[in-house]
């Protein structure tokens, strides 16, 4: 699988633009242990967070448990954020594994050549706003700018995450298989609202060896702004 892979993304990934520390392309993975088809998907997520132009956050879901295995990592909030995406654009179903690109783009199933297009578009893309984020201890120091102003205000979010954890899962679909989950969402925070017409600075706990993410994004939710990691 991870062949297969390399051979649709990975020559362009390394090469697409010069490497930074931000902003970064945030893709979200819904997924769940309880889903026989989400394994290509987790470990494609794995082979995306190697980029550092690309953050992946796996957002497990927690409609497959009724099966008869817990994903320990699902939250009813990933779920409710799911069916916000698919609200926001008139849609009823819900699907594992789905990747949203930049907020925007909603790839259903495992396509890895659709993704590594969209993919491209989103790391080509220009954006008007400027985010940078220092930790100071415990703590984090957010700014950003917007040029020219933004026309409607935008989400300040703090995200979290685990790197990497390996799981045996003993029932449900999966039952049998040993799966390494990468960049597994533990929290996901709505700092507040920014007007997007005046330079924005805010401080918000930080506290813990856990890395996170901070994401600007429109309301909907919608297309992500600018997006920076802090290890």
């Amino acid at each position: 699988m991870r062949h297969f892979v390399s051979a649709a993304c990975g020559i362009w990934l390394a090469a697409a633009m010069p490497l930074q520390a931000e902003p970064v392309v945030v893709v979200e993975l819904y997924t769940s242990q309880g889903c026989s088809s989400c394994p290509p998907a987790d470990e494609f997520v794995a082979m995306l967070a190697s980029n550092p132009q690309i953050l992946p956050l796996a957002l497990h879901v927690d409609y497959w448990d009724y099966i008869g295995w817990e994903d320990r990592f699902a939250k009813a909030q990933f779920t409710d954020r799911q069916r916000a995406y698919a609200k926001a654009v008139g849609s009823r179903t819900i699907y594992t594994p789905q990747l949203i690109i930049g907020g925007q783009d909603r790839i259903e199933g495992f396509a890895p050549e659709k993704t590594a297009k969209r993919l491209r578009a989103h790391l080509e893309a220009d954006t008007p706003v400027r985010l940078t984020v220092q930790r100071e201890g415990d703590k984090l120091v957010i700014r950003a700018e917007a040029d020219p102003p933004l026309d409607e205000p935008v989400r300040v979010q703090l995200v979290r995450y685990t790197p990497e954890e390996t799981v045996r899962i003993e029932r449900g679909e999966n039952a049998g298989k040993t799966i390494t989950y990468t960049n597994i969402v533990t929290s996901w925070e709505r700092l507040g609202d920014w007007s997007g017409r005046e330079p924005l600075e805010v401080t918000a706990p930080f506290p813990g060896d856990e890395p996170g993410a901070v994401i600007v994004q429109q309301d909907g939710p919608a297309a992500i702004l600018a997006a920076a990691r802090v290890d």
